[in-house]
């Protein structure tokens, strides 16, 4: 496999201004790839989550910093139109898409653990499963048209646990549904796909130490473990990278439909390809979250790293 093994392919990040998104645009720019980064968080305007320190922009600036080419568009993943004109532009400028990942959420502020179904307010969790599904959905219908022209397009389905993990409740109903569902999604379109050789699989982080995550600790990435006396299951935190690092491997992999339908993490990937988080280690969140938090295993969180 050469350095950059994605030379020549174009690629869609729905939802890219940061966290998981972000990492991913720039681990497959680091392979070669044309990435398409999108989100409504610009250098002009904040979306909804209301943070001002990471834009689309800015990621496409790190894409090509990566060796890729970034192109930063401006999307709301709910107006169909934008997601039409965005797909447009793609055919016009490059002729194929060869890669889409669907990133987009963006309802962290939304949702409130321990709440009944009832005590949420509808608005709320209807909101939720907007940005989650209805996004996704928009998407995959505007750009799949696009993708499946030429055969061995891979569709990623970003999501938080898989769908053992998520057999437990997530804690919030439409928390569960907003993070189920993509998992459910991409095992529809890889039956969809399959006609045309196409691959779809839902990919989940562990723990992951996004930009929000780091400040909620009040850390940065450099000192991330001083949060662990805060929260200990902190300690098998892992950064954007590893997940990044994950669906490029998977976008590489010229066999990769062998995992079509498949509800994967960046901790089985790293198994299978052989990559490591930023530095150097191989976090197994979900393996200690099953085992010592759920569990009640007596193992230290250094054995799952």
């Amino acid at each position: 496999m050469t350095d950059q093994p994605l030379t020549g392919r174009t690629t869609l990040v729905a939802g890219a201004t940061r966290g998981a998104g972000r990492a991913i645009a720039v681990a497959l720019g680091a392979a070669g790839a044309t990435v398409y980064v999108t989100g409504r968080t610009t250098r002009e305007k904040a979306s909804e989550v209301g943070r001002t320190t990471e834009t689309i922009e800015e990621t496409a600036e790190l894409v090509t910093e990566a060796g890729g080419e970034g192109i930063a568009v401006p999307t709301d993943h709910l107006e169909p139109d934008q997601v039409r004109a965005l797909v447009a532009r793609i055919d016009r400028e490059q002729g194929r898409l060869d890669v889409l990942v669907n990133d987009v959420w963006g309802g962290e502020h939304l949702v409130e653990f321990g709440k009944k179904m009832w005590e949420t307010e509808l608005e709320r969790g209807l909101r939720m499963l907007e940005l989650s599904v209805k996004t996704h959905a928009i998407t995959s219908s505007c750009a799949l048209p696009l993708l499946v022209r030429e055969p061995g397009g891979l569709v990623v389905e970003v999501t938080d646990g898989t769908a053992e993990t998520n057999k437990a409740f997530r804690e919030n109903f439409y928390y569960d549904l907003a993070k189920n569902g993509p998992i459910r999604m991409a095992f529809n379109l890889a039956e969809d796909l399959r006609s045309v050789g196409g691959t779809a699989v839902s990919v989940t982080p562990g723990f992951l130490r996004s930009e929000q995550m780091l400040d909620h600790f009040g850390v940065r990435e450099e000192n991330w473990r001083d949060a662990v006396g805060t929260d200990p299951v902190f300690a098998i935190s892992e950064s954007p990278a590893f997940v990044g690092r994950a669906v490029a491997a998977l976008a590489s992999d010229p066999d990769r439909h062998r995992w079509t339908g498949r509800s994967l993490s960046s901790f089985s990937l790293a198994q299978e390809y052989g990559f490591t988080d930023a530095d150097g280690s191989t976090p197994n969140a979900w393996g200690y979250i099953t085992d010592v938090v759920n569990g009640g295993k007596d193992v230290p969180a250094a054995d799952y790293r």
